[in-house]
């Protein structure tokens, strides 16, 4: 796959995480799957692309959409 495909499909579901949480209408689980979805595309983008900082904070935003969904479940 592309790696635009990656960027931009990380963008738009961390945009759609984000507000999911931030309209607080107790779509938050939804959001946070989102989140580690987010940080595996971008993930994956960053990894392709030697983007090394941003890999290192897709592994925290992963790790935070667990524990997200852990605690909202």
């Amino acid at each position: 796959m592309n790696n635009k495909f990656f960027e931009w499909a990380g963008v738009i579901t961390a945009i759609l995480y984000s507000m999911f949480v931030a309209l607080n209408i107790g779509i938050e689980f939804l959001g946070f799957c989102l989140l580690l979805l987010s940080a595996i595309l971008i993930g994956i983008w960053a990894y392709r692309g030697g983007h090394k900082g941003i890999l290192v904070l897709q592994f925290f935003y992963a790790t935070a959409g667990i524990i997200g969904m852990i605690r909202w479940f």
